[in-house]
């Protein structure tokens, strides 16, 4: 039985996957998100500057870094219990096999693609300084650091692993199940993943061709999910992408800045390195699993019905 199939093992009623989305949902980016802005409104008493900052740059507030970077990724726990208890309760199945088709998670397949993506950012790290040095000043403070250390790699596979569970997970064999349709659901739960970043400063400040990136992306994580039959992988890539951005470099035109060992001070920009990544690294780590873990049948994997 493939990946989108597992759902089979629960209740797939059409009503249930919305129910279930607005639960998660609510406990991800509202209940989740309120320790965060409560800590936002506590550091100032003008509303409006709030708001401002928000919608702009957290850090015009100086609220500490690592504080701000901690209350942001406590919503992640809450959006990975209630992914848990939403296919656990309403959808009457295993927590297990909206993450794997195999009987239990594969942990080698997490820490061998986690270890590759990091491998990948360190290397991207140092190109950045061999030619983009003049930009880049160097940041490291010891105590920050290692209390990002143990933030980054504490809370980010919760705020990672929320994602990849939604999107990955819950909607993939959602979609796929009530449209009886691999690729509807993989190009749907790529765009949906993209889109979702929309209201990042990011894409303010580098304008919508960003949005190549972040639907590349999810198209990455979803054709590994769809092929090696589990999100062992993707778990791997989200987590070790998102704990190096965290920790290497930070800009000062992001929405939080960290106490990364790097801060950017360039102009923002859409450069090779935002399609690089997309039309030449995702291809490559694609061959590189693929003969690891001997995939076949691409096109009934990723086309076939259900």
């Amino acid at each position: 039985m493939g990946f989108i199939e597992q759902a089979y093992k629960g209740n797939n009623e059409w009503w249930k996957y919305i129910l279930g989305f607005c639960i998660i949902f609510f406990f991800w980016q509202i209940i989740g998100v309120t320790p965060y802005m409560i800590t936002v409104i506590l550091h100032t008493s003008d509303f409006a500057e709030v708001l401002e900052a928000l919608e702009n740059n957290i850090s015009t507030l100086e609220i500490n870094r690592n504080l701000t970077l901690f209350m942001i990724l406590l919503s992640g726990v809450f959006g990975f219990l209630s992914v848990k208890y939403v296919v656990k309760l309403l959808h009457k199945r295993s927590f297990t096999s909206v993450i794997t088709s195999r009987k239990n998670i594969d942990w080698k397949r997490i820490l061998f693609s986690f270890g590759l993506i990091f491998g990948i950012q360190i290397m991207s790290l140092v190109i950045m300084i061999l030619i983009g040095g003049d930009d880049l000043q160097w940041n490291f403070k010891l105590i920050p650091f290692l209390i990002l250390l143990i933030i980054s790699f504490l809370l980010f596979p919760f705020q990672t692993g929320t994602e990849e569970l939604i999107f990955r997970g819950y909607l993939l064999q959602g979609m796929g199940v009530l449209s009886n349709s691999k690729f509807t659901s993989l190009l749907l739960t790529s765009i949906i993943f993209g889109l979702m970043h929309w209201i990042n400063p990011e894409v303010k400040a580098l304008g919508w061709s960003v949005m190549i990136f972040y639907v590349g992306t999810g198209l990455l994580y979803g054709i590994s999910t769809l092929m090696d039959d589990g999100m062992e992988l993707a778990l791997g890539m989200h987590a070790a992408n998102n704990i190096a951005v965290s920790l290497f470099i930070t800009a000062s035109w992001t929405a939080v800045q960290t106490d990364a060992l790097y801060i950017d001070h360039a102009e923002p920009s859409v450069g090779m390195e935002m399609f690089v990544p997309v039309f030449i690294i995702y291809p490559i780590l694609l061959i590189i699993f693929s003969r690891k873990y001997q995939w076949t049948d691409w096109k009934e994997k990723l086309t076939g019905s259900v």
